[in-house]
């Protein structure tokens, strides 16, 4: 199937589970595979939970054996074992063999479909080759050329009707970029773009061929880390879809609302230390919101930079100091600006030059703070061994809130 077309069936789907799974069993059978592959992992598992066997395993037959895969890591290993018992004897072979692996990984991401020829093979014994694999399995293979059982490269397939049958193929084959089978999703996405190619093969420990990986299961792969990065950027759980019901919704989501909810007690309390200033200056409370909205949108600009040069490992720990220094400084010079800026603004509307000195002072702080923090938090959950975009935001919106709020009304105290 085309992949809009793929994604136009997910995006009619109701976001009713019950009415969800009646869309689905409407589809035609050879596409729900496909339509299944594009769901989120949530509602994967609310399909198959609504499906005997015999449906399952009529929908993994129009598949192949590592998109099979996929879909058979979103059930329970007792129901695994018993789709693979009734599954034919060359797609279940393939199958309990990629399943051996985690699919995090190279080995979990490959494709078996390939086949292995000797460097010194004519282009009529590869042909050969060529069509009894085609006879068994219906599908062109990839081409790799071995020697004594080690990778040498890739034949394209493009030369066989090109080359005469009795000419050697050694002359022809061209490198093809590998990784080891251990290797994790980022390291395939960096091979990927360090070596532009349309295919990375991947390797045992003893650097023998185990599978292909394809472009579009990583490009595939990278659009859905993209998506997993935006999510997490905003605080919604990775497996949540548009499509889900709004239980799920409230399921994913309701404990990082917490979390912001106890933030944003910690922001109150500083404000409720100065009750006594801000009963004196009730003018002070207009300003406020500035003073907060101002920093969590600088600590954010900061956050999307240092994030996205972390995804492309422009931030490393060498980088480290020199990318908070240079965020704070870029913070400093913004809060002057600013600050003169919220300074004249208070000067000629309240007439009050001690307001605006309160007000220039906490803003350039306020957004010193948003530079560090915007710069140093991300890092820190990196070194935790957490997704560094992963709801920064709200530890970020009330480091600036906290200490803008201090700065601003301990002046406020002091001066006014």
């Amino acid at each position: 199937m085309v992949p809009a077309d793929i994604k136009e069936l997910v995006a009619q789907m109701p976001t009713s589970t019950k009415k969800r799974v009646e869309f689905f069993k409407g589809l035609p059978l050879n596409k729900r595979g496909f339509v299944l592959l594009a769901m989120s992992r949530q509602q994967q598992h609310d399909i198959l939970h609504h499906l005997n066997n015999k449906e399952v395993i009529a929908i993994l037959h129009y598949l192949d054996p590592d998109e099979a895969t996929d879909i058979l890591h979103n059930v329970s290993h007792h129901r695994r074992a018993d789709v693979l018992e009734a599954l034919g004897g060359d797609i279940r072979g393939k199958v309990e063999f990629l399943l051996k692996f985690n699919p995090k990984t190279a080995a979990g991401m490959m494709s078996l479909d390939y086949i292995e020829v000797d460097k010194d093979a004519s282009f009529g014994d590869v042909s050969k080759i060529i069509k009894r694999h085609e006879e068994r399995t219906g599908k062109f293979p990839t081409v790799l050329v071995v020697q004594e059982g080690f990778l040498v490269g890739e034949l394209p397939g493009h030369l066989l009707v090109l080359r005469k049958a009795k000419e050697l193929i050694e002359p022809h084959c061209r490198r093809v970029p590998h990784v080891r089978f251990d290797s994790n999703q980022k390291q395939v996405i960096r091979i990927f773009k360090t070596h532009p190619h349309d295919k990375i093969v991947v390797l045992d420990d003893e650097n023998s061929i185990l599978g292909v990986i394809y472009s579009d299961d990583i490009l595939r792969l990278m659009e859905n880390q993209e998506a997993n990065t935006l999510a997490d950027f905003a605080g919604v759980s990775q497996e949540e879809d548009i499509l889900d019901s709004a239980f799920a919704k409230v399921r994913h989501r309701y404990k990082w609302l917490i979390v912001n909810l106890g933030t944003a007690f910690i922001a109150a309390a500083i404000v409720a230390m100065f009750e006594e200033t801000l009963t004196a200056f009730v003018l002070l409370a207009a300003y406020m919101p500035i003073v907060a909205a101002m920093g969590g949108s600088a600590g954010t600009q900061t956050l999307a930079v240092v994030v996205r040069g972390m995804a492309l490992h422009e931030v490393k720990p060498e980088t480290a100091r020199r990318v908070v220094f240079a965020e704070m400084t870029a913070g400093a010079m913004n809060g002057l600006i600013i600050g003169a800026i919220v300074a004249g603004v208070a000067l000629l509307w309240n007439r009050s030059p001690w307001l605006g000195f309160v007000l220039g002072v906490s803003m350039f702080f306020n957004l010193l703070f948003a530079g560090l923090f915007g710069a140093l938090i991300p890092q820190i959950m990196k070194r935790m061994g957490k997704d560094p975009a992963t709801s920064a935001t709200i530890f970020i919106t009330t480091a600036t809130d906290v200490c803008g709020f201090f700065v601003f009304l301990y002046l406020a105290s002091l001066v006014l």
